[in-house]
């Protein structure tokens, strides 16, 4: 079974982020969609949320899984039995970081990175700029499904 691992912070779930799983189930046999628990980052979202709008997101693709891990993703993969991980690509920039990790990641495991490069429609999205722009009242309906939207509207408005 050829699974992929699509990992990231997921603070929250972008369109973006669900055409890159969208176009990894269509590729791989199981997707593994994995938070990274990062005590270095302030999430708007806990961790349980950000799992739960994740789940919620990806109900209609029976392949995708979600999950979270902490430490090297290389060794969370092994323990999955990944083959893959997914990286999905929005500049060149996004390269450069992203072919150094690809490279360590294979030196320490032998698990190769596939890039996918995004959609046009999403080449600018990222979820910190999502929620910066929502925070000062900018519409971002239409780059986050609309369930995330109305929960990023709710705890934006508490933070005020």
């Amino acid at each position: 079974m050829r699974t992929a691992c699509c990992p990231g912070t997921y603070d929250p779930v972008t369109n973006g982020h669900l055409d890159i799983v969208a176009r990894a189930s269509k590729a791989f046999d199981r997707v593994i969609v994995a938070v990274l628990i990062n005590p270095a980052k302030q999430p708007l979202f806990t961790l349980e949320e950000r799992l739960a709008m994740l789940k919620e997101a990806t109900v209609g693709m029976p392949s995708v899984e979600i999950d979270a891990f902490s430490g090297l993703l290389v060794d969370y993969a092994r323990r999955r039995e990944v083959t893959a991980i997914v990286k999905g690509l929005r500049a060149v920039s996004d390269f450069d970081y992203e072919l150094q990790m690809a490279q360590m990641n294979s030196s320490l495991s032998g698990i190769e990175t596939v890039f996918v490069p995004t959609s046009p429609e999403y080449s600018f999205l990222a979820s910190s700029l999502v929620k910066e722009v929502a925070t000062y009242g900018g519409d971002v309906s239409g780059l986050v499904p609309g369930f995330v939207l109305e929960r990023l509207s709710e705890r934006l408005a508490h933070q005020a």
